[in-house]
């Protein structure tokens, strides 16, 4: 009997707590905007990220943040990370209304978003992998099919009746007056919620949505784990974050240097209209020779500009090769010690690159743009590799920070 008094007590206890979550978080009258973010890893993720937000604001929809979609190697499918993980929530407030995906689908989904009403967005139909699923008399957005997107869903236990093609409307509110064209066509007392296939937002992230990124604030984990290797594993003074991109995958993507105007993230170097010149390939893939010139050419410079707060040390984060090795010894007699993490973990080396007190990335990786963006927001110095062109400088007073 006392079992059973105990067990009712702790049952009221949690209807208690939900109950009081419920009306903490509430319901918003105008709505909920969600998608998968389905494109590419974690920078063009983030890319996305600050569009959307953008996107739900200028709605006036509460954004339900998305879990990260993360690939590890040797797993099939992608696992979806909270996002909160990595960020805080609450600094976005101060910018828009959100609410984590699992807050949204635990406390408010079955009222607000019952089973039977959750409609899957996309521009137009899109095609299944399985050719059987494609049936011309019903167009679909086949929003679950393939991997990240069935796993992104089921991670929620979300199904969709019926898809929702909203061509001609876009995701560009700065330059025309698109939300209320959304507004029109889909408010809030019919739609709930808008859950988008992909991210509603464009990439690269476009230029009036940068700032945001001021809005995202690494978890209490990250930023006690940066300032830890900071202070434990590099040397006392100033240190210069690197970011060097050359995996495979990233030796085939600059094969389309010679093709494009922008690739990727380029114009945070280059500028959206290539104002500051077009893509060469060592801004993309430079050289061994080239990163050991400008590496001894920047802390040379901070040197002579900073002579109170000189270069001690460089930290590289890298997808592949971070070339400790050949550092250390073109470094040596400069006095500069070269270090990375003891494991991998690209969100830690983004949190500690955030911090360097000069940071030098790769002008086209998305990675390098959220290094970038988060410094501008704090006034921090950004170079990028091979930028401007080393016979450029040569024959120019440009100054290389960005």
């Amino acid at each position: 009997m006392q079992w059973l008094k105990m067990k009712f007590r702790f049952v009221n206890v949690i209807l208690l707590l939900i109950s009081s979550t419920c009306a903490q978080l509430g319901a918003d009258p105008n709505g909920y905007l969600t998608y998968c973010p389905c494109m590419g890893r974690f920078g063009n993720q983030a890319d996305h990220f600050l569009g959307s937000l953008a996107f739900a604001k200028a709605l006036n929809r509460t954004l339900i943040l998305p879990p990260w979609v993360e690939y590890r190697r040797g797993e099939l499918r992608s696992r979806q990370v909270p996002f909160n993980t990595y960020f805080e929530v609450e600094p976005l407030k101060e910018y828009h209304r959100v609410i984590t995906m699992a807050d949204f689908m635990w406390h408010l989904a079955d009222d607000l978003w019952p089973e039977s009403e959750r409609v899957s967005f996309c521009y137009k139909e899109r095609f299944s992998l399985q050719q059987e699923k494609n049936d011309p008399e019903k167009p679909n957005c086949h929003a679950k099919d393939g991997n990240p997107f069935g796993p992104f869903w089921d991670t929620f236990h979300i199904d969709f009746v019926r898809s929702e093609f909203y061509a001609p409307l876009h995701f560009d509110v700065h330059h025309s007056n698109e939300a209320a064209k959304w507004q029109a066509k889909y408010p809030a007392e019919s739609w709930p919620v808008l859950a988008f296939t992909g991210a509603p937002a464009s990439f690269p992230v476009q230029l009036e949505n940068c700032k945001l990124q001021r809005y995202m604030e690494w978890s209490q984990r990250y930023r006690d784990a940066s300032k830890d290797f900071i202070k434990e594993q590099l040397p006392r003074g100033a240190f210069l974050g690197i970011h060097l991109r050359n995996g495979m995958d990233w030796v085939r993507a600059c094969e389309h240097v010679k093709d494009s105007q922008h690739l990727f993230a380029s114009p945070q170097c280059l500028g959206y209209k290539n104002e500051r010149g077009g893509l060469y390939p060592e801004l993309c893939m430079p050289s061994k020779d080239a990163i050991i010139r400008q590496l001894k050419r920047t802390i040379k410079s901070v040197r002579q500009t900073q002579p109170d707060n000189e270069i001690k040390s460089v930290f590289v984060a890298s997808d592949s090769n971070h070339m400790i090795g050949e550092l250390s010894t073109a470094l040596s007699r400069m006095g500069i010690s070269v270090h990375k993490l003891p494991e991998d973990d690209p969100y830690l080396d983004l949190a500690i690159l955030g911090q360097s007190n000069h940071f030098i990335g790769n002008c086209i990786s998305s990675y390098s743009a959220f290094v970038k963006r988060e410094r501008d927001s704090h006034g921090f110095p950004s170079y990028f590799w091979g930028f401007p062109k080393e016979k450029d400088r040569k024959h120019s007073n440009v100054h290389e920070e960005l």
